[in-house]
């Protein structure tokens, strides 16, 4: 089948998670520990991870399910894997357990390495961000779809950039990233997904993630944000590549609205 065949179905076990989590963030009592990569995990996380998996493996049962929360599959048994299911089953969890309500969750379906249909849906507003390669990308809130196309800016003068960024990072040291660009407003935001959402839908223009994150944190977001027009990159402008390597974990990475952009003139040479 091809992606569009189930994007429905694919949309509609993400809310089903999104609706669990919900509802044990609203009853304000959950399970949290540490893992082992010292990054808090909770019983949201582990409810919303078996209720996707458990749907995506009955709805394509040929297809291999990567979630964070059972990331321990060796390179050797996935690197052979054309087709796969990417997934974090809440992402900002931090954000959860905080108690800002901005987090969310995301599917991927991942084809030759690369993002072909991507799902971000937040819980809390019931917002749901999608797209699949060549179709374009769409946020849907209620009744309402729209398709969402990223802020371009004129290469022809120095841009007045909007920046998404945490609440848990030092505005500062972002700032500190464009000491090359004289205008910088900051929006601040919850989990990395929900930034990169912002720059797919004009939002925001540029987001810069420095720290560790997993594939599956950028899976569905990349997709979302190249069918809006930006694309996402790591620190030296090359492009994310996933289930290459035998580490799951993200380099330093900026999602960006304009990619005509100099973006290597904006950036601090030193970042």
């Amino acid at each position: 089948m091809k992606p569009e065949e189930y994007i429905e179905q694919v949309i509609d076990i993400a809310v089903e998670a999104g609706i669990k989590i919900r509802d044990i963030y609203l009853e304000g009592t959950f399970e949290k520990e540490m893992k082992s990569d010292n990054t808090p995990v909770t019983s949201a996380d582990i409810a919303a991870h078996d209720i996707i998996t458990a749907a995506l493996q009955a709805l394509t049962p040929d297809i291999p399910v990567l979630s964070e929360e059972d990331a321990h599959i060796p390179f050797s048994e996935r690197k052979d894997w054309q087709r796969y299911w990417l997934v974090d089953p809440l992402d900002g969890t931090g954000e959860f357990i905080a108690g800002s309500g901005d987090f969310s969750v995301i599917i991927a379906l991942v084809e030759h390495n690369r993002p072909i249909m991507g799902i971000v849906y937040v819980p809390m507003t019931e917002v749901c961000y999608y797209a699949i390669a060549g179709l374009g990308a769409y946020k849907r809130d209620g009744q309402s779809e729209v398709r969402i196309m990223s802020r371009q800016l004129p290469a022809d003068r120095e841009p007045s950039l909007k920046l998404a960024v945490s609440r848990r990072q030092d505005p500062q040291s972002v700032l500190k990233l464009f000491s090359n660009t004289k205008h910088c407003e900051l929006i601040v935001l919850g989990g990395a997904a929900l930034k990169s959402c912002l720059v797919a839908e004009g939002k925001a223009d540029c987001y810069v993630r420095i720290g560790p994150t997993g594939e599956w944190d950028t899976g569905a977001a990349q997709i979302i944000v190249e069918e809006a027009g930006g694309q996402i990159m790591d620190i030296e402008l090359q492009p994310l590549s996933y289930n290459e390597r035998e580490s799951l974990e993200n380099p330093n990475f900026i999602v960006v609205g304009s990619p005509h952009l100099a973006w290597d003139v904006l950036l601090t040479a030193e970042s």
